[in-house]
């Protein structure tokens, strides 16, 4: 069963502005990138997803459960991080993770023996008795993850959880999510427009811009080697090019970078290849086959007519 399933969705505000349309996809169990530019419609899915926005079109199933009808069973097995600071300030995090617990249904013991335990998942159980008005911006944001964990889901839906992070915040929080998704067993999307960083720790990707599907695939898919054979030598890239293009190979030279084009049997392309850097006496210092990118499904698209949410 999928986690998320969507029919023809579609999402329209009052304007007539369009957030989604005729989305139809499944996200397989995994840790899943959600990616698009900003205003792509991530947050209005993930919003549909928990059933806080009814669709105006189509429809949508969350673990097999209509996030319309059935809200709260969905919610009950589903965690949700937000993108904005939405955190009590004056709350201290232990007090803020068992509420939330509690709000879940967890008895009052069991809450706080659970909050405990999350907030130490997250790193910060020696910091769980400040209030959260003082803490860093990092710290934030692992206490909205120790919420959206807190009552053991099935399923976290993260909206920009590296938001506001520098890199180094980034990262960490990103092995994080990792780790919750491989030791602990729970499906994540993790909503993003940083497609570089995401990508290390995704199982799958879908791609949408627009409100419409761009491609749903294994990262391993999306990822796979293309046509494109890149040869850098220290000097004599011109020589290389001119030898290589006489022998029949479709070559673009970019300062010291050649690319060539293979065809569908690229085992002589490397066998000429070879040849000529020995035959040039030249200094080799990459031969690779270069691989597809996510970003590449964004590149050169169509600026939009309207705006979007």
């Amino acid at each position: 069963m999928p986690l998320i399933e969507t029919t023809a969705l579609e999402m329209r505000y009052d304007g007539g502005v369009t957030a989604l349309a005729d989305l139809t996809l499944a996200i397989e169990a995994g840790v899943v990138g959600l990616v698009g530019v900003n205003g792509a419609g991530k947050t209005t899915l993930i919003k549909l997803a928990l059933g806080l926005l009814t669709p105006t079109g189509g429809g949508i199933r969350v673990l097999g459960l209509d996030p319309v009808a059935d809200g709260d069973r969905v919610r009950a097995k589903v965690g949700y991080m937000p993108e904005h600071d939405c955190l009590p300030p004056d709350m201290i995090a232990a007090e803020f993770v068992t509420h939330m617990a509690r709000m879940s249904g967890l008895p009052a013991a069991a809450a706080r023996e659970r909050a405990s335990e999350t907030l130490r998942h997250v790193g910060l159980y020696e910091e769980r008795y400040r209030r959260i008005g003082g803490y860093s911006t990092g710290m934030k944001q692992r206490v909205k993850l120790a919420q959206a964990l807190v009552h053991d889901p099935e399923l976290l839906l993260l909206d920009e959880p590296t938001n506001g992070l520098d890199p180094a915040g980034r990262r960490a929080m990103l092995d994080l999510v990792h780790r919750i998704g491989t030791e602990f067993g729970v499906s994540v999307v993790i909503c993003s427009h940083l497609l570089g960083e995401i990508e290390r720790i995704c199982t799958s990707l879908v791609a949408i811009d627009a409100g419409r599907l761009l491609r749903s695939a294994s990262l391993s898919a999306m990822t796979e080697h293309n046509d494109l054979l890149v040869v850098e030598v220290d000097a004599g890239a011109d020589r290389l090019a001119d030898a290589l293009t006489a022998a029949g190979l479709d070559v673009r030279r970019d300062n010291r970078v050649l690319t060539v084009r293979l065809g569908d049997d690229d085992g002589p392309a490397y066998d000429l290849i070879r040849d000529a850097v020995a035959d040039l006496d030249l200094a080799l210092h990459r031969l690779e086959r270069q691989r597809h990118q996510v970003a590449d499904l964004f590149r050169d698209l169509p600026t939009p007519a309207v705006t979007r949410v």
